[in-house]
């Protein structure tokens, strides 16, 4: 019973997705809620507050759980390590005002396609729809499953066929009517939010609160000024967060309003086409693209024509994308799964821009709408930026965990401060020095002050115009070691060169035609093929498109208004095109010649993929020979195939089958470009090797072309062997297979190297894996315990698909790597989907930007460090301070703590992150954690010192001939209230002394703690803290010496000891060199598992396997799906 109680109460909305939750039902009771009001009543407040923190005890006090068919509030968990609470109301939609048809209260469906979720969602015979809204998804109540499903969408489980029938003539009026009331409308709406509203999230802020009790508490003491000061920084602070928001606000607002009211042609089942606002189009609306410029306003599949789009705002490329129609076939799958990777060759997303259509016959370009408002491509991408995902990062954990650490000193503090107080003072005052003290061990500053560093770096890198969407990912660029690099257009130039065709006639490669040349290429299939099989598009008389294949159709001096003006000029025209796709690694297109009834297939792509894919007598023996000799000198090399089409006059060429197509062709030669290394290339890897940050190559061009330029960048040393991993997959009863093969270039030394020590990576390996992305695959799946083995040595991967590419980074990040991305945002917009924080995503284009970034996150990462241990000893150096005094019923006064607070800690906190980072990057990482050996005993010897050196000044000061306790039973506090002319230093022998020794040491150790080298430059680089420690340490002397007064002569204390400790304390602690000594005497090994296999592996003497074949145990012995693999582009 409770079981079943528990599966109706709880259930998992978009399971397996990455927005994945968990929900919760709940019913609302009276009398609790009664009990909850009082509740706050009597709390002042407090209990509210608490709740609106936690929203999940809101639910559990107020609400009873019940299913979540009976709920009228949900509670919905996030699945991931934070597991967030958010509350949510169910509503109803009541569909009884609709002019609906007869038997509608019945049985009979209420939307003409039997299979949607509409028709399972509403209650009959009342009409009515429960639905629930979660960051701008609407989900509805479907009664047959009894779940919440998202609607807004056409059902994936459509196929090619159901697409066509059921929504090709549009919808009804009536279809169109529901669907606009159950899905709401089609418009990516942003709130401009009120300033109150921002106001009142930001000051309710946990950090806020606990300030405004602390500033409470203080002005209730006395401290006026001080309290004064930090009232107007908050008010600053926040002012200037709300406006920040505000500001985004109202720019994200215009930046979508604009495309929510487009006008579009919808063609409506029994009413013909008519204009209609983009805002009432519903999923399964049928609408013309009528050739004009058009800013997309939803998802769409294209089901009749084809269509040149840019989707810049998608990849961040403005190259045209060709758009072709889903097909019209009777396959029983899904079409996204029947189309595969290929599905977005016929899906329009919205924001983006149709810039060309072009009609099949006399049939208009028509497309049928898939998504609406923010369940669009565009609406995604506004939803991550309302609702953008918390990182986990370890150093604002690790800053949690202090802040835990000093309330336990204060709460410490507080029963000390009761135990001293109880017997002099009153209960409210000795309750409110308990407090003082409580708050002076927490310095409310450490969350802001984390920010700071992050800040600076940020704005730095901006200057150079290197610009970053989640600046807090900055800190965690300073621990990656390792950084996978696309090659074409990040190692490599962006554009290509041609450089020769080597054609093949009769089985043999004939004599290479180089470019350029003052020779054009003679009239041919070879002309034929690189004039025809490409996606370029002419727009405003210039012709646009993929550089590679502009180069390669500039070869061939063709001029389109030439063949246009010329009829006896041979001249092609393309009537269908098989668009190219990263998973089958070709392109293929069918034209005819002006003049000629022939019809000729095309393609290009992979040499691999395309002689697979030709009759075997058209291909020359010595194909794999060529192959390997110019892909071995690093050029890229593409295939070429043709195939007449034996085709009727009037046949549809569109309705052609793509694979029965690309069959039987006649092998026609190898297309030969050439890709320079980028001038930066080399000196940067060699930085990124000297600073031992691994260098991996992830590519989709040939896996021969790829360890050659993996050579000539110096990612693979030139004294290094290249063992090429080739597996496969099972066949018939033979197991899956993975073979070691020497690369040719490394057979000059067969043995087996040994593997890099465990301080060493890849870069210095004498042994490098490469391998291409059908071998990575076939490893995943069936030899799974293989991989970690393999990944820690493997530097090239090759033919990999975006899919791959993002499961290789998940994989590298199991074993423990902090991976950065540097690639191309078009081709590498899979890896965006990786869930991990550690994951760093670079599309630059520039390996000297992702350079900077490191540079930058190590500076940033060490200065935040800084800035907490700066504040922590702050802290603890003010709270020694002020028990000392608490033993003498005294206090410092409020001049001495505004200076203290403000002066110098406040400035300090401000500028300590300006110093920049080090030009040069250093054979280690900064540490990762806070809560490290290093950082910790830093911290503990410094405050280990300020004890005993307070301590010995206090007992000191005691023993002169001339003190006196002229200040007993606390009148100093009453006296620095009523007496505003006595001076603000002088209220005790003993705050004379401490307070110049805690200012001091205040100022040593933000000098001491501000170190540059290896990470940051020297601190008089950074003029501002430089000089402004200088005048905080001229002004404290000057009070310290001067003889104003014979009160000043308490002050005659030394503080050289004290620079000198503290800075050989954090010289000795932070000496890497110092450390791993210790922790080779101790027997200290890294945990990270890719260190654990280098260790293993370093034993292993037959490893790695050359020249040798292995089979897996089982032929289905593991299966391991990588999910980021699975979803693949």
């Amino acid at each position: 019973m409770e079981e079943k109680f528990w599966k109706d109460h709880c259930m998992l909305l978009n399971k397996d997705e990455e927005n994945e939750l968990e929900i919760f039902g709940y019913k609302t009771q009276g009398y609790r809620k009664a009990l909850c009001i009082t509740g706050y009543i009597l709390s002042c407040g407090a209990l509210l507050l608490l709740f609106y923190w936690k929203p999940e005890w809101d639910m559990w006090a107020n609400c009873i759980p019940c299913s979540l068919e009976e709920a009228d509030i949900v509670l919905l968990r996030t699945t991931d390590e934070f597991q967030r609470y958010t509350r949510k109301k169910v509503t109803w939609i009541d569909l009884s005002a609709l002019a609906l048809p007869d038997g509608s209260t019945s049985e009979c469906p209420l939307v003409a396609d039997k299979d949607s979720v509409i028709n399972r969602a509403v209650k009959k015979p009342q009409l009515k729809v429960r639905c629930i809204q979660v960051q701008k998804i609407r989900y509805i109540w479907d009664f047959s499953v009894k779940q919440f499903k998202k609607v807004g969408s056409l059902e994936d489980s459509n196929t090619c066929h159901s697409i066509h029938h059921k929504f090709g003539a549009g919808l009804t009026r009536e279809d169109q009517k529901i669907r606009q009331l159950v899905c709401g409308p089609n418009a990516i709406e942003v709130e401009i939010r009120p300033i109150w509203k921002l106001l009142f999230k930001e000051i309710l802020n946990p950090f806020y609160v606990f300030q405004a009790f602390t500033l409470t508490l203080w002005l209730c003491q006395g401290y006026i000024e001080y309290s004064v000061a930090i009232i107007i920084l908050s008010i600053i602070s926040v002012g200037l967060t709300v406006y920040d928001l505000r500001q985004q606000s109202t720019k994200l607002h215009d930046l979508v309003e604009e495309h929510n009211k487009v006008q579009v042609t919808v063609c409506m089942k029994s009413e013909g086409c008519k204009e209609l606002e983009s805002r009432y189009l519903v999923p399964g609306d049928v609408f013309l693209l009528d050739g004009k410029k058009l800013s997309l306003p939803c998802d769409a599949v294209l089901i009749d024509g084809s269509c040149v789009v840019n989707e810049g705002m998608l990849t961040g490329e403005s190259i045209p994308v060709t758009k072709t129609p889903l097909p019209l076939t009777e396959s029983p799958m899904p079409w996204k799964t029947h189309s595969m990777e290929d599905y977005r060759r016929h899906v329009l997303f919205c924001g983006t821009e149709v810039i060309q259509t072009k009609p099949t016959g006399r049939r208009p370009v028509r497309a049928v709408v898939l998504q609406t408002g923010f369940n669009t491509a565009k609406g995604d991408l506004v939803r991550s930026i309302l609702y953008p995902k918390p990182m986990n990062f370890q150093l604002y954990r690790d800053a949690f965990k202090f802040i835990i650490g000093l309330s336990t000193i204060g709460v410490l503090g507080l029963i000390y401060t009761v135990c001293v107080f109880t017997y002099h003072q009153p209960v409210a005052e000795v309750v409110a020095m308990a407090l003082l003290l409580l708050t002076v061990a927490v310095p409310p500053a450490i969350p802001a002050a984390l920010t700071t560093g992050t800040v600076y770096a940020q704005r730095r890198l901006k200057k150079k115009k290197i610009f970053c969407i989640t600046p807090q990912r900055i800190n965690i660029c300073g621990q990656i070691n390792l950084v996978c690099f696309d090659k074409t257009g990040t190692l490599t130039e962006d554009g290509l060169d041609l450089w020769g065709v080597l054609p093949s006639e009769g089985g043999w490669f004939q004599k290479i035609h180089k470019f350029p040349s003052s020779t054009p290429l003679p009239w041919g299939p070879v002309c034929g093929v690189m004039a025809s099989c490409h996606s370029l598009v002419v727009l405003d008389k210039k012709i646009q498109g993929d550089p590679l294949d502009l180069k390669m159709f500039e070869g061939t001096h063709w001029v389109t208004h030439v063949c246009r003006g010329n009829p006896f000029s041979p001249g092609i025209a393309i009537l269908h095109q098989f668009p190219f796709s990263s998973g089958l690694q070709r392109m293929s297109v069918v034209s005819q010649k002006i003049g000629e009834e022939q019809y000729d297939l095309y393609m290009k792509g992979a040499p691999e993929i395309v002689s697979s894919l030709c009759r075997q007598e058209t291909v020359p023996a010595d194909f794999l020979k060529e192959l390997k000799m110019y892909t071995s000198q690093g050029f890229r090399v593409i295939a070429l195939a043709h195939k007449v089409l034996s085709l009727g006059k009037d046949v549809d060429v569109s309705d052609l089958e793509r694979e029965e197509a690309e069959s039987e062709l006649v092998f026609l030669g190898l297309l030969v470009m050439e890709n320079r290394l980028k001038q930066e290339t080399k000196p940067v890897l060699q930085e990124l090797a000297a600073a031992r940050i691994r260098s991996v190559m992830v590519t989709g061009d040939n896996l021969q072309t790829a360890v050659t330029v993996a050579r000539s960048a110096e990612m693979i040393p030139k004294a290094s062997k290249v063992i090429i991993i080739e597996a496969s997959e099972p066949e018939g009863s033979a197991p899956a297979s993975i073979a070691w093969q020497l690369a040719e270039d490394s057979k000059a030394s067969t043995a087996a190297a040994p593997v890099c020590a465990a301080g060493e990576v890849a870069v210095g390996c004498s042994y490098h894996f490469a391998m291409n992305g059908k071998s990575y695959q076939v490893l995943v799946k069936h030899f799974y315990s293989l991989l970690p083995k393999i990944l820690v040595n493997a530097t090239v991967f090759a033919r990999m698909s975006p899919g791959q590419k993002s499961s290789l980074v998940e994989e590298l990040q199991k074993l423990n790597y902090y991976v950065g991305m540097c690639g191309d945002g078009a081709n590498d917009c899979g890896v965006c989907r990786s869930k991990s924080a550690a994951f760093l995503k670079f599309y630059l284009f520039k390996p000297k930007a992702h350079y900077g970034e490191i540079r930058e996150g190590r500076a940033a990462l060490v200065s935040s460090f800084a800035v907490v241990k700066y504040l922590t000893l702050y802290g603890l150096i003010q709270f020694v301070g002020t028990a000392l005094l608490f033993w003498q019923l005294q206090i410092f006064g409020n001049h001495q703590y505004l200076i203290q607070d403000v002066v110098i800690t406040l400035l300090v906190c401000l500028t300590m992150s300006l110093t920049e980072a080090y030009p040069k990057l250093a054979p280690y990482r900064p540490p990762g954690q806070l809560i490290s050996p290093p950082l910790l005993l830093s911290v503990v010897l410094n405050v280990c010192f300020t004890v005993t050196m307070q301590t010995c000044g206090f007992l000191l000061v005691k023993q002169q001939p001339w003190y006196v306790w002229k200040l007993a039973h606390f009148a100093c506090l009453h006296n620095a209230k009523k007496t505003p002319h006595v001076p603000d230093t002088v209220l005790s022998y003993e705050d004379t002394t401490l307070w110049p020794l805690t200012t001091i040491n205040c100022i040593i150790v933000a000098f001491v703690f501000s170190k540059g080298k290896p990470f940051r430059k020297p601190i008089y680089t950074n003029y501002v803290f430089s000089v402004l420690l200088a005048l905080q340490l001229a002004v404290c002397l000057f009070l310290f010496f001067a003889d104003f007064d014979a009160v000043y002569s308490g002050m005659q204390v030394s503080s050289n000891k004290t620079c000198i400790f503290s800075m050989a304390t954090d010289v000795l602690l932070q000496n890497k060199h110092l450390w791993m000594l210790i922790k080779a005497c101790f027997g200290y090994q890294s945990k990270s598992q890719y260190r654990k296999w280098q260790r293993m592996l370093q034993r292993d003497p037959n490893w790695p396997p050359v020249n040798t074949k292995d089979f897996a145990a089982k032929r289905m012995a593991e299966v391991y799906v990588n999910p980021s693999y699975e979803q693949g582009d």
